[in-house]
C-alpha cells in the first residue's frame, strides 16, 4: 500500500522533464511555478505522465513533490495526447480555426486513459483529500473520480477557452465530457464567457437548474467561476534586474543591427496563435513603405510543438515560405527585416529577448490566457515597451490599457503596430504603469490560492431536492 497524500494534481504530464538517462529537471511554466510550493506545504503529490511511452516507471520524489508517472503506450500517444486531446478538442475548443477530428476509436483511448488517471489517483489520495484536476487531456477524471472515491474534494481547472454551445455541441460526445465536469466541486475557467458557456450547456443537453454559478447535480451543488491565471511577476521581475540579463538584452539589440524598433513574437508553433497574420501586417508595412528596411526588425519565435501531426507541419512550411518571401523582398545586405527562430529558449534568454523588445505582439486568434502578454508586462520595470494585444486572448480582459487589436483585421493590425512603434515614452508609461498594476497584483499565487480556497469553501447554497 503505496502512502497516500492529503492533496493531489492530476495533470497531463509530471511537473519534470528528463534529462540524459536517468537526471530530471523542473519544467518551466506557469503551473509548475504557482503548484510546486502548495504542494511542498502539504504533503503533496503530483500525478502524471513523464514523457516517454511504453515506459513503466515507479513513483519517485524530487524537489520537494512526490510524483506518480502514469504509464502511456506509443499507440495511445497516438490516439488520446495526439488524437482526441489536440486532434479533437483542441480545435474544437479554439473555435474550430482548424477542422476537428470526430473518430470512435479516438474518444474510446480518451477515456481509457482518463479512467487511468482517476484509478490512479483514488489510490493516492488520502481520506479527505483536495485532489486538482488539470486541462482539457483529463475532462473525465472528475465523475470517475467522484465514483470511486465520494470522500474527496475535487477541483478542475481548464487552461484552454470554453467553446459556446453553437461549437461544443458538435461534438458527439458532448454529454460525456459534461458529465465528466461535473464530478468535481468547483470548475474552473480562464474567463467568466467559458462559465457562463458551461453553466447554459449543463442546463440545454442535461437539464441542471443553476443559482448564478451553482450548477445542482445528483443532491450535489458544483461551482463553475473564472479563475484568470498569470506568471510569478515577481520571479521575471528580479531576472531583468541581473546586469547579466541586461547586458544580454543590449547584445540582443546589438545583434539585429541597433534597429529603431525591435519587434517581438513568442509561440509555441500552434496555427491558434495568429503568427501567419501579424507576419502579412509586417510585410505589408515594409511593402508600402511605413517602416524602412533597417528601421525595425521582427523577432518571431516559434517553439517546436506536435511536430508529428500533419497539420503543424504545414503550419510551419507556411510560416517559412512567409519568413522567406518577406526576407526575400524587403532584406538589405546584412539586415533581414523578419528573424525567425523555430527552437525552445531558457527564461533567462527569454526575459532579456523580452527587455530588448519595444513592441511585444501577440496576436492569437483564440487564446484561453496567453502568459508570454504577462511575461513581457512583468519584464518591464523601466516602463518602456508596448503590448500590441489580440482582443481573442484572454488577457485582453484584464490587460485594458494594451494596444488591443482584431487579429484577423490586418490593417487594424498594421494601425497598432505603427501606433506601438510611434508611441511617446510618456504614453507607453503610463500604459505599462497600468498593466504592471494589474499583474503584480494578481500573479500567479494569487491565482492557486484563489482556486484552492474557493475549493476547499463549503457552498452557502443548499442543494436542490431534484436535479432533474
Amino acid at each position: 500500500m503505496q502512502e497516500r497524500s492529503s492533496f493531489l494534481i492530476v495533470a497531463n504530464r509530471l511537473p519534470v522533464d528528463r534529462v540524459g538517462e536517468s537526471e530530471w529537471r523542473r519544467s518551466p511554466g506557469g503551473l509548475v511555478t504557482a503548484i510546486a510550493p502548495v504542494m511542498q506545504r502539504r504533503d503533496g503529490a503530483w500525478l502524471g505522465w513523464h514523457g516517454a511511452a511504453d515506459e513503466k516507471l515507479e513513483p519517485f520524489d524530487y524537489d520537494g513533490m512526490h510524483l506518480i508517472p502514469i504509464p502511456l503506450s506509443a499507440l495511445e500517444v497516438e490516439r488520446y495526447y495526439e488524437g482526441f486531446s489536440n486532434a479533437t478538442l483542441w480545435p474544437l475548443y479554439h473555435d474550430v480555426v482548424a477542422t476537428p477530428v470526430y473518430s470512435r476509436v479516438l474518444w474510446d483511448a480518451y477515456r481509457r486513459v482518463n479512467e487511468r488517471f482517476a484509478q490512479a489517483a483514488a489510490e493516492a489520495a488520502d481520506e479527505g483529500a483536495v485532489v486538482w484536476v488539470q486541462d482539457y487531456q483529463l475532462q473525465l477524471v472528475p465523475a470517475m473520480l467522484r465514483r470511486l472515491r465520494p470522500d474527496l474534494r475535487i477541483g478542475f481547472f481548464l487552461h484552454i477557452p470554453f467553446p459556446p454551445a453553437e461549437l461544443f455541441c458538435q461534438l458527439p460526445w458532448r454529454r460525456e465530457i459534461l458529465e465528466g465536469l461535473l464530478g468535481a466541486d468547483l470548475v474552473g475557467f480562464q474567463r467568466p464567457g467559458g462559465a457562463s458557456n458551461f453553466i447554459r450547456l449543463s442546463r440545454r443537453l442535461l437539464g441542471l437548474p443553476h443559482q448564478k454559478n451553482e450548477i445542482h447535480v445528483d443532491g450535489r451543488v458544483v461551482r463553475a467561476q473564472a479563475f484568470p491565471i498569470s506568471v510569478d511577476f515577481g520571479e521575471y521581475d528580479n531576472l531583468v534586474r541581473r546586469p547579466e540579463v541586461i547586458a544580454r538584452a543590449k547584445e540582443i539589440r546589438a545583434e539585429l543591427g541597433d534597429p529603431d524598433h525591435v519587434l517581438l513574437g513568442v509561440d509555441r508553433l500552434d496555427y491558434t496563435k495568429g503568427i501567419g497574420q501579424r507576419l502579412k501586417a509586417f510585410g505589408e508595412l515594409l511593402a508600402e513603405g511605413t517602416i524602412q528596411p533597417g528601421e525595425a526588425v521582427f523577432v518571431q519565435i516559434a517553439t517546436p510543438s506536435r511536430e508529428r501531426v500533419e497539420e503543424y507541419r504545414r503550419l510551419r512550411n507556411d510560416i517559412e515560405l512567409s519568413v522567406g518571401r518577406i526576407n526575400g523582398e524587403h532584406g538589405i545586405l546584412g539586415m533581414q527585416p523578419v528573424q525567425y527562430l523555430h527552437q525552445s529558449y531558457t527564461r533567462q534568454e527569454l526575459a532579456a529577448l523580452y527587455l530588448a523588445a519595444d513592441v511585444m505582439v501577440v496576436t492569437p486568434l483564440r487564446d484561453g490566457m496567453n502568459l508570454v502578454a504577462k511575461e513581457y508586462i512583468a519584464c518591464h520595470h523601466d516602463l518602456r515597451g508596448a503590448l500590441v494585444l489580440s482582443e481573442f486572448a484572454g488577457a485582453a480582459d484584464e490587460l485594458k490599457h494594451a494596444f488591443l487589436v482584431n487579429p484577423y483585421d490586418v490593417d487594424g493590425l498594421k494601425r497598432a503596430m505603427v501606433a506601438g512603434m510611434r508611441a511617446t515614452p510618456h504614453e507607453l508609461a503610463r500604459r505599462m504603469r497600468f498593466l504592471r498594476r494589474r499583474v503584480s497584483t494578481y500573479d500567479v499565487n494569487r491565482w492557486a490560492g484563489e482556486f484552492l480556497s474557493a475549493l476547499e469553501r463549503p457552498s452557502t447554497v443548499q442543494p436542490l431536492a431534484s436535479a432533474g
